[in-house]
């Protein structure tokens, strides 16, 4: 072998050991995106386990309110398929943003339940809506926080799989830019919610 032979050959084992280093690293950052969306999805589910009960209370005290009721049974009917096809795919562009979008309409629909509860002191009053209403805020400050780790995670891979020289490598090996969750789309959407109990 030759010396020049030698020295080719142990570029090559470099770039293959860099390569699969490199490869290595953005696995290891799209398995921690994949699980602070699971960390989001676990509270999703939270409130959406948590919705049915508050709209059951509220249906013995709201018999007027029927179709506000059944928007919200159904936005958060909207909302489980939204969050099944994120689990799926997360950080896809197509799923978060549906995804986003439905989680929106289901907050809108709970703030209006909220606003119109506001109409029924003996429904303020009652113990059960309270502690659900409670659990329902707590569930949203731990998406909040949930969503933030995500975020951070999906800045993280993207910033792996944009630098270069590891750009290569993640596009060989078919690493594709990450969508954040953005908590808001419009300026009045980020105003604070008022509910008061």
């Amino acid at each position: 072998m030759t010396s020049t032979t030698m020295v080719v050959l142990a570029i090559a084992v470099l770039v293959l050991i860099w390569a699969v280093a490199v490869y290595n690293r953005l696995r290891t950052s799209k398995n921690e995106v994949e699980n602070a969306f699971a960390q989001i999805d676990v509270q999703l589910k939270r409130r959406h386990d948590l919705i049915p009960n508050l709209v059951e209370v509220a249906r013995g005290y709201m018999q007027h309110e029927a179709q506000t009721l059944e928007a919200v049974t159904r936005a958060r009917g909207e909302a489980v398929g939204a969050a099944d096809k994120a689990r799926q795919q997360p950080g896809q562009a197509q799923a978060m943003g549906a995804l986003m979008a439905a989680e929106q309409a289901l907050g809108g629909q709970m703030g209006l339940l909220m606003a119109l509860a506001e109409a029924y002191p003996s429904l303020k009053a009652d113990a059960r809506m309270q502690q659900l209403s409670e659990e329902i805020a707590s569930t949203e400050n731990r998406i909040g926080f949930a969503r933030q780790a995500f975020n951070d995670q999906v800045l993280e891979f993207n910033n792996h799989c944009g630098q270069f020289p590891d750009l290569i490598v993640a596009r060989l090996a078919g690493f594709v830019h990450m969508e954040m969750l953005a908590s808001t789309q419009s300026a009045q959407e980020r105003l604070a919610p008022q509910v008061k109990f």
